[in-house]
């Protein structure tokens, strides 16, 4: 009890009711961002923004100041995106390579949070917070080594520093630190005029495309445009010639230590647009050979399987694949448990039955309308035309006239449906997945699409039979990949689906999700794909973010399976018949996939997914590896 004189109000040990809290940001969210349109939700998941939807993390019941502030900051960050930045400009200036494209993006995001920095000094604080907690989860106190270091969130620190003034937080370690000299060594006076065109996105995108051209990892913005013409109007035997004129002329002006270094730059620039990670050598020697084999111009440039050499190229290793396994799910699960798996999992999809008929209906007239989508008319047999009724009103003599639908050429499709089935989908993200897979494997294969679910896991935590025999075998240091993978078939592509359906159940069975390697499971599926005789290939992945292995990441560069996803998805990308594109389950996958779409909630598959699929299968964007399908955010 209060004592006399004292006005102090009596602590509630109850809980904070945080709708206030959370109005306050909504607000502060849409006023930053310029939009009273932007939806704003707080969700026990990961945060992530799809268009003008943006969800940040659950309030506790007593927040903290810290936490209150990263929230903030996590919105004022994805505010910041919508407000300044545009994403057609971003998308047309970004670079060919994976590692040069996430360099671009990462100083593209901290060109945007500059801005609100300069402008809003609560704005500034809010963001270095979120910046501290992304650094601290990430672990980057205890990089050491500059090849455990990424580029891109070190140039993005840099960037930061360059634009506001303010140095990177103590929790991101020596990151910028193992890159500084290299960057000041190659952009020091790049990096002095960014802050002129902060305000001009276009501008400040051609300043860092010559900043990694500078760094050899892309070419200048506008030269990858103007290459192919140049190289159309040369012969196959004038370019070795007109390359061994630059390279005379690069020896002449650095001496003959530095030339035959930057010969193989040189090269490597002119015949892959700037790609990275090593893989310019073999590709261009392999491409070299191929010339001088072939006399026909546009004859392909790449192998037939894309990943015959992939392991050659890129810095990834398997410390054994002795306990990997590929299985169906019948083999995992008796037929009476998947029959109750999958009457909890219909269960659970109840309240959506009426939004999966209308959406399986509307997806399967929009591909049908693209099957048949003509008419004959004036026929003897067929259907009634009424349009030409009138014709016997006039003259009762007229014969009647038909008409019927003519069959346009659709191409034999297959799709390859790759869910996720980690421990972070537990719940009703994996419910999702699996409606997802449902729905379009029904859909597809009623339009004479065939379809293919496949699942990708672990056999056990903690790296398993894998991590017992590295144990065994004395730690040898960078062992690799150090888990058992699990790949799951759930229903073939020739199977029919009703013999199938009870599969899905299993991802519904406790124990089943563990961690996930995406990269060596989108590998799996793609060639599997590779073998089929359909024309046309479409895999899906169905996802909620990174890939995480604790065994592997505690024993090599934290972002060892990352490095591997980015090479494997930028090979499928641009070097396979394969087309790829994501669905992002509560999480924007687009960082990692070209051509993406977020679904939050199955509610909202009705309303997301029905344009996007069906525009898969128009000829005009299905052969175009950056077709109309929309970036989530």
């Amino acid at each position: 009890m209060a004592g006399r004189g004292d006005n102090s109000k009596a602590k509630s040990g109850g809980p904070v009711d945080t709708e206030p809290l959370r109005r306050a940001i909504t607000g502060c969210v849409r006023s930053i961002a310029g939009s009273n349109e932007v939806e704003v939700s707080f969700a026990n998941e990961r945060p992530g923004m799809a268009g003008e939807r943006i969800r940040l993390p659950e309030i506790t019941k007593r927040p903290t100041a810290q936490e209150v502030a990263v929230t903030r900051g996590l919105g004022d960050s994805m505010a910041l995106r919508l407000a300044c930045h545009d994403t057609d400009v971003h998308a047309t200036m970004s670079p060919q390579g994976t590692d040069a494209r996430a360099v671009f993006d990462a100083v593209e995001q901290a060109r945007v949070e500059s801005l609100g920095s300069l402008r809003m000094a609560g704005v500034a604080a809010n963001l270095n917070s979120m910046n501290a907690e992304k650094y601290s989860k990430a672990n980057f106190s205890g990089v050491e080594r500059q090849e455990d270091a990424p580029i891109g969130e070190a140039m993005a620190m840099l960037v930061r520093e360059k634009l506001t003034g303010t140095a990177p937080p103590a929790s991101a370690g020596k990151v910028l630190d193992l890159w500084r000299p290299f960057f000041e060594d190659k952009v020091g006076a790049d990096l002095d005029n960014l802050k002129g065109v902060i305000e001009d996105q276009q501008a400040f995108g051609k300043l860092v495309r010559h900043m990694l051209s500078s760094m050899q990892m892309a070419e200048d913005y506008g030269d990858e445009d103007n290459q192919p013409e140049e190289m159309e109007n040369e012969n196959d035997e004038e370019q070795p010639r007109s390359n061994e004129t630059e390279n005379d002329e690069v020896e002449e002006d650095a001496g003959s230590d530095a030339a035959p270094a930057e010969e193989s730059q040189a090269a490597e620039e002119q015949l892959d647009d700037g790609e990275m990670d090593g893989a310019e050598i073999s590709d261009d020697d392999m491409s070299d050979d191929e010339d001088d084999q072939s006399e026909t111009p546009g004859e392909t440039r790449r192998p037939n399987l894309p990943f015959d050499d992939f392991n050659e190229k890129v810095d990834y290793h398997i410390f054994t694949q002795e306990f990997d396994e590929e299985i169906t799910a019948e083999e995992l699960c008796d037929e009476a448990e998947l029959d109750r798996l999958r009457a909890f999992l219909d269960k659970q999809l109840s309240h959506l039955q009426g939004a999966v008929g209308r959406l399986a209906n509307r997806l399967q007239r929009r591909l049908m309308a693209q099957q048949n989508r003509s008419w004959d008319f004036d026929l003897e047999e067929g259907y009634l035309d009424p349009a030409r009724l009138v014709r016997l009103v006039i003259d009762p003599m007229q014969p009647l006239s038909f008409k019927r639908e003519r069959d346009t050429q659709f191409r034999d499709t297959v799709v390859s449906l790759v869910i996720d089935n980690s421990g972070s989908m537990r719940g009703r993200p994996i419910t999702v997945a699996a409606t997802c897979a449902d729905i379009l494997a029904r859909t597809l294969e009623r339009c004479g699409v065939k379809v293919e679910i496949l699942g990708f896991t672990t056999k056990a935590w903690k790296g398993g039979q894998s991590r017992e025999q590295w144990l065994a075998s004395g730690k040898p240091p960078t062992p690799g990949r150090l888990n058992d993978l699990r790949h799951i078939v759930y229903k073939a592509a020739d199977a029919p689906w009703r013999r199938s359906r009870r599969n899905l159940g299993l991802m519904m069975r406790e124990g089943l999700l563990k961690e996930n390697i995406d990269g060596e499971a989108l590998m799996w599926a793609h060639n599997r794909l590779i073998g089929r005789p359909e024309q046309r290939k479409i895999l899906m992945m169905i996802s909620d973010g990174a890939p995480v292995d604790d065994s592997t990441l505690s024993v090599n560069p934290g972002n060892y399976l990352e490095r591997h996803l980015r090479a494997v998805i930028d090979q499928i990308e641009n070097r396979s018949p394969v087309e790829l594109l994501a669905i992002g389950i509560g999480h924007d996958v687009t960082r990692y996939y070209r051509r993406a779409v977020t679904i939050v909630d199955a509610d909202e598959l009705a309303g997301a997914m029905t344009e996007q699929l069906a525009s898969l299968f128009d000829e005009k964007t299905g052969g175009s590896p950056r077709g109309r399908l929309r970036r989530a955010g």
